[in-house]
């Protein structure tokens, strides 16, 4: 098992859901978190919470030179980034392709694409410099089937999977691992972003089912980061137990 105390993690969309468990999770185990997300009050709160020593970044991760500027100028005791956990990214409506928003579009496109790109971009070369590094994507069930009224959202976590796959291949010859966490209905504010804030219709998502929380998605990053270092996980798909695919649940009456 990898030993994480005082290894430097950063996680984007830190501030709510996944990213926030995630934080938690690596710093109970003694790892240097780096916490970057949009909505800085909610990272400094967090921060305050988190048991281990931890960095804030206040990033929207669309911004090209935003995201350079952020990695360049960490601290020097900040910079032997070790695990990066792609996590920062949302869906818009669920909107037929002939009626879709553009600006909802461009937002997956941009955070759940590029945003993931311009990150790796300016973390992995430090990695393989050090000769050390694991890059955890998250991606979702929406990457391997497309659903009603998901296209741009499912095109883009297919996009996600592909540049994982990309990744491996083009790092299979340097000690950094690769690794996509897949999941299928988790309850955070996913579903209230998706509807612009409708916590009503956000709420009736998870009616009559028992979702999975940030806190099981946290759990299995952690574990594929703790291997030992020859070993890794290329991809962990979780779900509810009541959910078969991304069409497919059970949802009590």
């Amino acid at each position: 098992m990898t030993d994480l105390k005082d290894q430097i993690v950063v996680i984007t969309g830190a501030s709510s859901g996944i990213g926030r468990a995630t934080a938690h999770r690596f710093s109970q185990a003694g790892a240097r978190v780096i916490i970057a997300a949009r909505r800085d009050e909610r990272l400094r709160q967090l921060a305050g919470e988190l048991k281990n020593p931890s960095y804030v970044v206040k990033l929207d991760v669309r911004n090209r030179l935003d995201v350079e500027a952020a990695i360049e100028s960490l601290p020097a005791e900040w910079q032997a980034i070790s695990i990066l956990v792609n996590n920062a990214g949302l869906s818009r409506g669920l909107w037929k392709l002939h009626e879709g928003h553009h600006d909802g579009w461009e937002d997956m496109i941009d955070t759940n694409v590029k945003g993931l790109l311009y990150v790796s971009r300016a973390v992995i070369p430090g990695m393989v410099r050090r000769g050390r590094g694991h890059v955890i994507n998250i991606g979702s069930i929406a990457g391997h089937e497309v659903y009603p009224g998901g296209n741009v959202y499912c095109a883009s976590k297919f996009a996600v999977d592909a540049i994982t796959k990309g990744m491996r291949i083009d790092l299979v010859d340097t000690p950094v691992r690769v690794t996509t966490v897949d999941p299928g209905m988790v309850e955070t504010e996913f579903s209230e972003v998706r509807f612009y804030g409708d916590k009503e219709k956000a709420k009736k998502v998870y009616t009559g089912i028992t979702p999975l929380r940030g806190e099981d998605i946290a759990d299995a990053i952690f574990w594929a980061a703790t291997r030992p270092e020859n070993v890794q996980i290329a991809q962990i798909v979780v779900m509810p137990k009541a959910q078969a695919s991304a069409m497919v649940s059970y949802r009590k009456s």
